[in-house]
């Protein structure tokens, strides 16, 4: 199978972990496309879809899956959505679309998260994906000298990308995170950072991984 038919395996399998008659939690990126699309043939059953992005909002509506804001609700069964990177624990690097202050905000809603992802995202321990972090844009060359200072990271500022939230985004290279939720909890302290892109606090409660031989559920 490709890449491609692996993510749109476990974007229909995440289908059996939504419940009808509620609310889903929806994500962003490649895989989290393929999980819309899958849940089109199901949404006369939902009462609709919080989304942690502009562009996942608008395919949502493309499919007639009513978009409800985050303050519209106080919580939610289930959010799915992908991952950059994944280890052992279901601790995640994620950010990859630029999107993770708001798949934070709708993870924090959510009673599970289900995270769907190829098997080229499972690793032993997160750092080999360059770290997204979302920065107010003055504080991006302060932020990049704390993660050199810190731990000897790289971090350069993304090119033409600006958040749904009008930010920055840094990339870090060099890292090997053996503690995430100690690196989260420290670096979302720093002065300028919105959110850095580990979730650990948020980390998957099952993750359905693509594989070869068809979807690999993981618990944790």
């Amino acid at each position: 199978m490709t890449q491609d038919e692996l993510k749109a395996l476990v974007g229909r399998a995440a289908l059996a972990q939504v419940k009808p008659g509620t609310v889903v939690g929806v994500g962003t990126g490649s895989t989290v496309n393929h999980f819309i699309d899958a849940l089109a043939t199901m949404k006369a059953d939902l009462l609709g879809a919080v989304s942690s992005s502009v562009a996942s909002s608008e395919r949502l509506r493309a499919h007639g899956i009513r978009v409800l804001e985050a303050a519209e609700v106080e919580s939610l069964p289930v959010y799915v959505d992908g991952a950059d990177e994944i280890d052992p624990q279901g601790h995640m690097i994620k950010g990859g679309g630029a999107a993770l202050t708001r798949e934070k905000i709708v993870a924090d809603l959510a009673e599970r998260f289900v995270c769907i992802a190829d098997a080229s995202k499972q690793v032993p321990v997160l750092g080999a994906y360059p770290l997204p972090v979302e920065v107010i844009p003055m504080a991006a060359a302060q932020v990049a000298r704390r993660f050199a200072a810190a731990y000897g990271g790289t971090a350069t500022l993304r090119a033409g990308v600006v958040t749904d939230n009008g930010n920055a985004i840094l990339d870090v290279r060099g890292l090997r995170i053996t503690d995430p939720l100690a690196m989260e909890t420290e670096v979302n302290q720093w002065p300028g950072v919105v959110t850095v892109g580990i979730f650990a606090r948020h980390r998957a409660s099952v993750c359905l991984l693509g594989t070869a031989d068809g979807v690999k559920e993981l618990n944790f």
